[in-house]
């Protein structure tokens, strides 16, 4: 019978505790009466209203409360005192209408008795609830070590109270004065210990709750326990503090950025802004990895207008949702203009170049995973030839004063179709930035001087982009393996994609005309 009231909609739950708890108002009612008579109690005349008056003052105050938006699996400490308040303001607003009536056959003690049984049986039933959850049959709950013993940890340790689904073992720290202590309760154990302690309580998941430490420090703990049959989560951040509270579910799995083993490179703050700061801005590819991080870049540095170019509905509807909210909690008033096209589409892209007249482009539309490309070599050359070509000619015709092309290291001796492409697109940006003549214009004579300042930025592996290995790594791996690599003794040097978007800014910001980065 228990086992069903789980399966009940919410709605269906809530009515039933009001119905227990409006059961238990009389029971306490009763055993008021029943004190304070000496007698088995029998309800007559007044006290019938007595009885009726009690669940009709509980339930508008329990709301108000709180008390049905709690379910019972989440019992703790805070919701016991939120049922005291409850009933205290219900036995207070009891007390006063007796004292006030004076209804014959109605004792005033009866206002002090009835909300002291009813704190009882209801504090009971809470409880009782939560007893009946946890120790049900169901998922077994997880076994939580705490790898922080500060006030991270300490935090996170609070919000695991009154929630059966985790069992809190113990807290690791390196600090020798915090080691062999409690912390209400709960053993500090030394990070040498930990293997012999995971096999002992049967641990199952590692908490990294050291936001203050850095990205070092972060990798030497994550190796530590790489080795342990745990799944490890760690806090983002020292923001995750803001609140004064932290909860299992600010835990994230760890992000590949957090085995880089070095701290991000830090930009020159002084080039993010140069070439954009109050102008007029285009990103095409902005639905894609990099192009929608230069977005996310772009957008604090105070644009008077961004641009978002995509062929994909989705992406450009992602983007330009995402932006919109972090524009909004900014200082800067960007107007964000999401566009649909292509850029191998010349028509298309004029008409949008006519209309906004970007001062600054970062070009970063481009087919790139290699085998998609293999496969479809013709497309690959519309998109990353022609459409830059396409790209470059609208800046000129329109004037705009920087573009940077996003590039990649495959255009270094290409092996591959993909990074020939790309090699033809720098190509044709050098060639046009060298030149002496309009480049479009067969009929010019006279000399002539590039007005924009082309550049390009080339890549090698950036952690998480979607053209890069590690998305199939985390593939291989969620299906168990095997995971490929193209050689056993291979190394690979990562960049982040803020620090890719970045190195893109501050290349515009750099370039003289013809650059490569």
């Amino acid at each position: 019978m228990l086992s069903h009231i789980l399966e009940w909609p919410r709605s269906a739950k809530r009515l039933f505790v009001v119905a227990l708890d409006a059961g238990m108002g009389l029971l306490a009612m009763w055993l008021a009466f029943t004190l304070r008579l000496e007698t088995l109690h029998r309800p007559e005349g007044l006290q019938w209203l007595v009885y009726a008056l009690g669940p009709l003052l509980a339930f508008p105050i329990f709301v108000n409360q709180g008390l049905y938006r709690a379910i019972f699996r989440y019992t703790g400490i805070r919701a016991l005192i939120t049922t005291g308040k409850a009933v205290t303001l219900y036995g207070g607003l009891l007390l006063a209408i007796l004292l006030l009536a004076q209804w014959e056959g109605v004792p005033r003690s009866v206002g002090v008795l009835q909300p002291l049984m009813f704190l009882l049986l209801v504090g009971a039933s809470r409880a009782l609830g939560w007893l009946w959850l946890a120790g049900s049959p169901g998922k077994a709950p997880q076994r939580l070590l705490i790898y922080g013993a500060g006030s991270a940890g300490a935090q996170t340790a609070a919000g695991l109270v009154g929630m059966h689904q985790y069992q809190l073992q113990g807290f690791v720290d390196d600090d020798t004065a915090k080691i062999g202590r409690s912390i209400n309760g709960v053993r500090v154990y030394a990070p040498q210990a930990l293997p012999a302690v995971v096999q002992r309580l049967g641990v199952t998941d590692v908490l990294l709750a050291v936001p203050s430490s850095t990205r070092q420090r972060r990798r030497q703990i994550i190796e530590s326990l790489s080795d342990l049959p745990v799944r490890i989560r760690t806090l983002p951040g020292l923001s995750d503090l803001a609140s004064g509270r932290v909860t299992v579910a600010d835990f994230q799995d760890l992000d590949i950025e957090d085995l880089i083993g070095r701290e991000p490179v830090a930009p020159q703050a002084s080039l993010l802004g140069r070439n954009l700061a109050g102008q007029v801005v285009m990103v095409t590819g902005a639905g894609g990895s990099i192009g929608s991080e230069l977005c996310r870049q772009i957008v604090q540095e105070g644009p008077a207008q961004l641009l978002l170019v995509d062929h994909s509905e989705y992406a450009l509807y992602a983007i330009h949702h995402e932006l919109q909210a972090l524009r909004d909690q900014g200082a800067h008033a960007c107007a964000l203009v999401p566009l649909l096209a292509s850029v191998a589409d010349p028509r298309r892209m004029a008409d949008i170049f006519r209309a906004h007249r970007p001062g600054s482009i970062y070009h970063a539309a481009a087919y790139k995973h290699v085998p998609m490309v293999e496969a479809n070599a013709g497309e690959g050359v519309l998109n990353n030839v022609f459409g830059t070509l396409n790209m470059v000619r609208m800046a000129l015709e329109h004037g705009a004063r920087h573009f940077v092309l996003v590039s990649t290291d495959k255009a270094v001796r290409p092996t591959n179709i993909m990074g020939a492409s790309k090699r033809v697109a720098e190509l044709v940006l050098q060639a046009i930035a060298a030149s002496s003549q309009p480049p479009f214009d067969a009929s010019a004579t006279t000399p002539w001087t590039c007005p924009t300042r082309f550049s390009m930025v080339r890549f090698g592996n950036v952690l998480g982009s979607s053209g890069s290995v590690i998305p199939l790594f985390r593939r291989q791996i969620a299906a168990g393996g095997p995971v490929t690599v193209t050689h056993p003794e291979v190394t690979r040097y990562f960049m982040t994609i803020p620090e890719a978007a970045q190195l893109v800014l501050q290349a515009g910001a750099m370039a003289e005309g013809g650059d490569l980065f």
